[in-house]
């Protein structure tokens, strides 16, 4: 059944790697907790106990909104196909954006994407499996593209004011410092 481990073996980054989808969760102190599932080729290990991830484009920047207020975050992987297994990472994370020093030092870890919003460092202090034993087969077809089509053909300039319209605030009103002029003082 469960076991703890206090960073993630060689065994567990194969298994990361190998998935075609995990999940984000993280939540303020007060207001919702947000899970958002995330594909692409979009996480990165970088050490034994530190993730990096890209975050796209997306209706919401919930995690963006939380981090500054609650640097909590959870990431889980289950298996659908193979061995059963969820594996999970715990730990605290920063969220960089593309004017800070920190996001240029990692984008080039990832595929060139121009609805590339943020990247989210977590350093991981547990790392947790489970038998995954409930969680059913399924068989992987292929990776999505609509999210990057549709951001490709919005470009630079349309990305910024669809952020401007939709990604300066989470869904409870917290400010997700996308742009330099929200960021608090």
């Amino acid at each position: 059944m469960g076991k703890q481990f206090d960073f993630i073996s060689n065994e567990q980054k194969v298994f990361i790697e190998k998935q075609h989808i995990y999940f984000v969760a993280t939540a303020a102190q007060e207001g919702r907790v947000n899970l958002s599932p995330k594909g692409t080729d979009a996480l990165r290990i970088i050490e034994r106990n530190k993730v990096v991830w890209l975050n796209l484009t997306g209706s919401g920047n919930e995690t963006a909104a939380h981090l500054p207020k609650n640097d909590r975050m959870t990431i889980m992987f289950c298996a659908f196909e193979g061995k059963p297994m969820i594996l999970r990472l715990y730990g605290h994370a920063k969220i960089f954006h593309k004017r800070d020093q920190e996001y240029q030092e990692y984008k080039h870890l990832f595929p060139e994407n121009v609805g590339a919003r943020q990247i989210i460092e977590m350093q991981v202090d547990l790392v947790q499996s489970s038998c995954g034993y409930s969680v059913p087969f399924m068989d992987f077809r292929e990776d999505r593209t609509l999210l990057n089509d549709w951001a490709e053909k919005q470009g630079h300039d349309r990305i910024e004011a669809y952020w401007k319209n939709k990604n300066t605030k989470s869904i409870d009103g917290f400010e997700t410092n996308i742009f330099e002029s929200n960021t608090p003082k």
